[in-house]
């Protein structure tokens, strides 16, 4: 029964986070140019867990009795998508990217932090998938089972972002053509554009 938890914990974590969104978007394009990565690995991986430890622990039910909480998360999250993905268009078009990145550039922490957590806790869905959905699914565990839930959970985050902040230097010999670049950006600029449109439309 441990181990069931544990991993039903990890596999729920991974299905949640694995998905393509905006945030897994910034910290491959922060991997790819090796700024602030283990910084940006520790914030998302951090947060996902006082998120998730936050649901577990029962604060999930405010935002189901407080739907204004999400709405307003909700605005100010596309209006954000919104601005970075036309700064990501601007990229593409322009071609900046690649010239930061020939450069080896660092960008300034402030920002990229600033940048992260933003997309963490701007994004209302973080919030239902974490501490609303993940905090629900526990339930059906009691004591330390609950706990290895929630414990499992963590640690697809973990190793999540671990993998996709680190592990994009392995793909740096691809984007060494300033396309590649252009490419990246077009798409960033496409995921947060509609993810934009469809929250302000939720």
């Amino acid at each position: 029964m441990m181990l069931t938890a544990l991993l039903s914990g990890l596999f729920t974590g991974a299905g949640l986070i694995i998905a393509i969104g905006s945030q897994n978007a910034f910290v491959l394009r922060q991997g790819l140019l090796r700024q602030h990565v283990g910084v940006i690995v520790l914030i998302t991986s951090l947060s996902d867990i006082l998120l998730i430890s936050a649901g577990v622990a029962g604060i999930g039910v405010l935002t189901e009795r407080w739907p204004l909480l999400i709405q307003y998360l909700r605005w100010g999250g596309a209006v954000f998508l919104a601005v970075y993905g036309l700064q990501a268009a601007y990229r593409a078009l322009s071609g900046n990217a690649a010239l930061q990145a020939a450069q080896a550039s660092a960008g300034s922490l402030k920002a990229a932090i600033a940048t992260c957590l933003a997309f963490t806790f701007l994004n209302p869905h973080v919030y239902l998938d974490t501490m609303v959905l993940l905090g629900s699914l526990s339930a059906q565990y009691t004591g330390i089972g609950q706990i290895l839930f929630a414990l499992g959970a963590c640690m697809a985050s973990i190793l999540w972002f671990c993998g996709l902040g680190f592990g994009a230097r392995l793909l740096r010999p691809v984007f060494s053509k300033p396309a590649a670049w252009r490419c990246l950006d077009a798409g960033i600029a496409i995921l947060m554009l509609t993810l934009s449109y469809w929250m302000a439309l939720a």
